[in-house]
């Protein structure tokens, strides 16, 4: 499963970030990192970009972003 599909209010623990490069590089920096727990709080009407709490404060990731990150629940 993926953060993308994440629905408000539920929430996860990171297993992998499917991608590599920068973007990789960009998303972990943003601390998503494997082993960190994820919480969607909201998603935009038109579903990009979505609010997801991550160690303590609050993250926007575009919908592109969020699909690359793989989560368990």
């Amino acid at each position: 499963m993926t953060l993308r599909e994440l629905k408000p209010g539920q929430q996860g623990r990171v297993t992998a970030i499917s991608t590599t490069g920068t973007m990789k590089r960009r998303i972990m920096d943003m601390g998503v990192t494997p082993g960190v727990e994820v919480k969607v709080i909201k998603v935009a009407p038109l579903g990009d970009p979505i609010e997801v709490n991550v160690r303590g404060y609050e993250l926007s990731l575009r919908k592109d972003e969020a699909a690359q990150v793989v989560v368990e629940m």
